[in-house]
């Protein structure tokens, strides 16, 4: 019997969207690229729940507006769970990234029924979309392309100090 692969989107998906257990690339580095109006499209699957206008009502979720570098549980009014309120902290990229990846994985407990988001894609891209909404902090820049090459040359300097000595040594007879 064949399965059927599962869509990155599709609930159970890996969070991160890749196969393979592939690292995930950094949310600053998709942000980079992100496209608003695809964030708005995204923002489609909220709008059951969210609203995103200035003053704008409470539905079964919080207005959305301006939240993003708010505190968790920011809009007054609103009753969230204690599982979020728990959340110390701002809305940051990095935590609104894994939000939308898994609400329940980041907030356990969390009266919010969406299974989350499994495209980081798609994901970059709403969360610049609500970003522009209101709270138009600037984006944080993408990890620099070198920056794991130091920790992975250093890996692999020890590794080569430790089998030098190996080398070094004469045979035994």
């Amino acid at each position: 019997m064949r399965r059927r692969p599962r869509r990155p989107d599709q609930p159970g998906s890996s969070a991160s969207g890749e196969a393979g257990g592939a690292a995930a690339v950094p949310i600053a580095t998709l942000l980079a690229t992100a496209d608003i109006a695809k964030g708005e499209a995204a923002f489609k699957k909220c709008a059951a729940c969210h609203t995103i206008a200035p003053g704008g009502a409470n539905g079964i979720g919080p207005n959305l507006w301006a939240s993003m570098g708010k505190p968790h549980g920011h809009v007054a009014g609103f009753s969230y769970s204690d599982a979020l309120k728990s959340i110390p902290g701002n809305w940051d990229f990095e935590g609104m990234d894994k939000w939308l990846a898994n609400p329940k994985k980041y907030a356990p407990g969390t009266k919010m029924t969406f299974a989350g988001l499994g495209n980081p894609e798609e994901r970059a891209n709403l969360i610049a979309y609500l970003n522009a909404q209101g709270s138009n902090l600037p984006l944080p820049p993408p990890p620099a392309a070198d920056a794991a090459a130091p920790a992975a040359d250093a890996a692999t300097g020890e590794a080569a100090d430790a089998a030098a000595p190996a080398a070094a040594a004469p045979a035994a007879k």
